[in-house]
């Protein structure tokens, strides 16, 4: 055995190819058998790798292939089912599917994790050693790629018809590194050694446009119609690459689908042969620029026209697939809407209004006025950003240069839109002004968030407090017009994945007490209720987050150097880093804390572990200096004696699904501190409940509807209102004032501005804190007090443990409606119009002259 493949990670010298015989299908079945031949099977047959040579990273890839043909096994019967019944598609289009890890994920919903756990005890192989192998997959960086993840999760669960279309990236957002206290951005290979999860599909392909000019002519029949011909710049070939999503206790598996770029001629041989070797492969390279990488910088107008380019390419390769795939069954696009309904998840897709407008009218000859009752019966939008400067816009010129057609349909869609905007609001020019899709104050910009609403049949916020913010004040005027438009969808993440597979020890603790079928019908978790004021039920609790602390020290251990107390209380903070996230609130806290203790040693609170994770995007200069922040705060008290078992911060470098994990079932304390009307959902907040976790929070995004259905008295609140905050800025917000007015805020900041965190280096964080002083957007400052007293309460109440116990287990009990199994099915019922579709697993054998066509046609 290779000495790679010791303690754990190698099959046993005992076996050998011989082993590959049985009676149970070694492709299909779900037996320990099975499963070892199965391994056996693809090390041997498709890596050409013995056992005594075999890695753990061999194995994981045999095992993770052996688990794939079981999903290609229902996903080739799923294809066939829905192309007998012609059912209803829903299409989820996202720039980013933060999908997370396969392997663990697929044996949960295969129901086979405990006697896979076996079989590779029988190898003499470890699962979690295997499991570790995997790479997370570079597909998305934060919330909303979670959220697509999890919604087709539920759709495969529900057995609802879906495809997910995004991009297949080839190198993640980053990386993230911290050296000497600064975020460094490296590159993320996730694809080096390739996915065993991706099948490449290369006959689905589609040339897609950019750039160039249009040319207007007139048939020279009939009605002398007007056609348009784009001649384009320069032509991109995409590629599908799918992955099977396959749904928990189902036969359904769905696809992702997933488009990479690259040049219809990839080599120009011509010039190879002249010697100009770099410009024989240029048109390849620039062209898979386009899928390099997710979210390049914009900062500069190349990154800027390379997202526009990411949305265009995606959106387009998406609906030519449509288009193929209805032509398959029908002779015109007639009823295209009937067959699929289109959900754009935020701005990024909303270029497909325009997309489908161009297919339908350009390339089909469709009549304008039918396209459009066609587009507009087809999308639906769910925005995820009350952020002004997150509704997409992009500069006319550059939109205008390269997507020069889309700019003529844009203007005409635009143009009729307007004259709606009259009739309905007759002489009010102002709302002209505010609804167009063209921005006419100063620069010129294309505003995709109006494309979208105009060009879809239903708008959605994601929270209850979010969507009401739409119709009262971002999307003000569209509401008014159409009211029947809008609704909310409050999201949910799946249990699947961030309580069964994230939390196994809960998880059956739960299955013991109230029986299992809850992961697929969350409401039943109210059943812990009565379970609340048990006392050994409580000890038992408290023993299982013991454990998933112990877990994430070691796992934190392996990152950092920081050796974190498991007996205090875990005080998290993790998610994308930014300043409305309002991370240096918590930094706030922690300062005053330190201060306090070192002021009075005996101070009786809680001993606390604050932990910090996410990334700052490359170019935002603040949301880096915050990380900054975080690890002096962390260097200092951490050498501080005083502090220990009293005080300790960490950061915990490349926050992703994958080391979520075990983060979510070990947190305490969850911190959901955004000013009250900037964060439109959040979904770290419905993980963080589910395992146990209580908030501290204001009332923004969905902490709304979990603090309604906790009880106010299972959660902390603190902080300004809506309401409150939109008066203290009408009536003029001055941070300085707050600062000047509270003298334990004003000894906090001074000890960050004076240097004491940076060894009397008082350059270092002054744009910080100039901005604190003088502008704080998110008003920390005035929040800043409300945020102590509520986190005295906090100590407080952790202090006394069996309060503290009850009231996570009542967070547990009342956390069902934030599975996102609810949020589907009020898509499905209230937006989508689609219906479950059973998938019934018969026997496929290669004399099914049906199964051969369902496999000619499977793509």
């Amino acid at each position: 055995m290779n000495d790679k493949t010791k303690a754990g990670g190698g099959v046993s010298d005992e076996l050998n190819p011989g082993f590959l015989t049985g009676r149970e299908d070694r492709r299909t079945g779900l037996g320990v058998d099975a499963l070892k031949r199965a391994l056996l099977d693809k090390l041997v047959y498709v890596q050409a790798r013995f056992p005594q040579v075999a890695t753990r990273h061999d194995c994981f890839v045999a095992l993770a292939q052996a688990v794939r043909d079981r999903l290609l096994q229902r996903w080739v019967q799923t294809a066939r089912t829905y192309r007998d019944r012609g059912s209803r598609t829903v299409c989820y289009m996202s720039a980013e599917f933060l999908i997370g890890p396969q392997l663990g994920n697929n044996l949960i919903n295969l129901g086979i994790y405990d006697t896979t756990r076996q079989a590779m005890k029988e190898l003499g192989l470890d699962l979690e050693v295997l499991l570790d192998q995997e790479q997370e997959p570079g597909l998305g960086n934060g919330g909303l790629g979670r959220l697509a993840a999890c919604y087709l999760d539920s759709l495969a669960t529900l057995e609802i018809p879906a495809i997910g279309y995004g991009i297949r990236y080839e190198f993640g957002i980053f990386t993230q590194a911290i050296r000497d206290g600064w975020q460094v951005e490296l590159t993320d290979k996730w694809l080096r050694a390739g996915s065993p999860w991706l099948i490449h599909r290369p006959n689905i392909a589609f040339e897609i446009k950019l750039g160039g000019h249009t040319e207007h002519h007139y048939e020279a029949l009939g009605n002398r119609r007007l056609r348009v011909q784009w001649v384009p710049g320069k032509l991109v070939r995409g590629t599908a690459w799918d992955m099977p999503v396959l749904g928990f206790g189902v036969n359904t598996p769905n696809r992702l689908r997933l488009w990479s770029a690259e040049a219809p001629e990839s080599f120009d041989f011509a010039a190879f042969n002249a010697g100009n070797y770099f410009q024989a492969v240029d048109a390849q390279i620039c062209s898979e620029t386009i899928t390099k990488v997710l979210y390049p910088n914009d900062e500069t107008e190349a990154g800027q026209q390379l997202r526009l380019e990411q949305q265009y390419f995606f959106v387009s390769c998406s609906l030519q697939d449509m288009i193929r795939l209805q032509l398959q069954r029908e002779q015109n696009l007639d009823h295209f809407d009937e067959k699929f309904v289109v959900q754009l998840n935020d701005t990024h897709p909303s270029i497909a209004v325009a997309e489908l407008m161009r297919l339908l009218v350009d390339e089909y000859g469709m009549e304008w006025d039918q396209a459009w009752s066609i587009t507009r019966r087809t999308f639906a939008y769910t925005n995820h950003t009350l952020l002004p400067e997150a509704l997409e816009k992009w500069r006319l010129d550059l939109f205008r240069r390269v997507l020069p057609r889309h700019y003529e349909i844009i203007c005409e869609i635009n143009e009729r839109f307007l004259d709606e905007v009259r009739i309905h609001f007759p002489f009010d020019h102002d709302r002209l002004r505010r609804m167009s899709l063209i921005d006419e104050d100063g620069a010129r910009y294309v505003r995709m968030a109006h494309l979208a609403v105009v060009g879809s049949f239903a708008v959605n916020g994601v929270a209850a407090l979010h969507s009401e913010l739409l119709k009262s004040d971002v999307l003000r005027d569209f509401h008014e017009m159409w009211p029947e438009k809008f609704s909310n969808k409050t999201n949910g993440v799946t249990p699947r994945r961030f309580v069964l597979l994230a939390n196994p020890a809960m998880s059956g603790l739960i299955d013991e007490v109230i029986g299992k079928g809850w992961v697929t019908d969350m409401p039943r978790l109210r059943e812990l209720e009565r379970h609340a004021d048990d006392a050994a039920f409580r000890a038992e609790w408290r023993r299982v987050k013991a454990s998933n602390k112990l877990r994430l020290m070691r796992e934190i251990g392996r990152s950092t150097v920081v050796d974190i107390d498991p007996e205090t209380m875990f005080d998290v903070q993790v998610k994308r880093i930014h300043e409305y996230k309002r991370q240096h609130l918590n930094l706030l806290h922690i300062v005053s804390l330190y201060k306090r203790l070192k002021d009075d040693p005996n101070l009786d609170v809680a001993p606390r572990t604050v932990i910090f994770g996410g990334k700052a995007a490359p170019g935002y200069a603040m949301a880096k200096l915050m990380i900054r922040l975080i690890t002096a705060v962390a260097d200092l008290i951490g050498r501080d004696p005083a502090m220990r078992g009293k005080l300790q911060v960490v950061f915990y470098p490349n926050y992703n699904v994958k080391n979520a994990h075990a983060i979510f079932p070990a947190a305490d304390l969850s911190e959901q501190i955004s000013l009250a009307g900037k964060e439109a959902s959040g979904t770290g907040n419905m993980k963080f409940q589910m395992n146990g976790a209580l908030t501290i929070g204001t009332l923004d995004g969905a902490n709304v509807e979990i603090r309604e259905q906790v009880g106010e008295e299972n959660f902390f609140l603190f902080g300004m209102d809506v309401p409150q905050v939109k008066e203290l800025r009408r009536t003029g917000y001055r941070p300085r004032a707050w600062y000047e007015a509270n003298p334990h805020l004003r000894e906090v900041i001074d000890l960050i501005a004076g240097g004491f965190f940076t060894r009397g280096d008082r350059d270092i964080f002054r744009p910080l804190v100039d901005n604190l002083l003088n502008h704080d957007e998110y008003m920390l400052l005035a929040d800043f007090q409300s945020y102590i007293d509520c986190q005295e309460r906090v100590s407080t109440s952790y202090l006394d443990s069996e309060r503290w116990t009850r009231m996570s287990i009542l967070n547990v009990a009342r956390s069902g409606f934030f599975s996102s199994d609810r949020a589907i099915r009020e898509y499905c019922e209230q937006i989508w119009k689609v219906q479950p579709v059973r998938i019934e697993l018969s026997e496929l054998t290669g004399e099914d002259l049906v199964f051969r066509r369902a496999i000619a046609q499977a793509d």
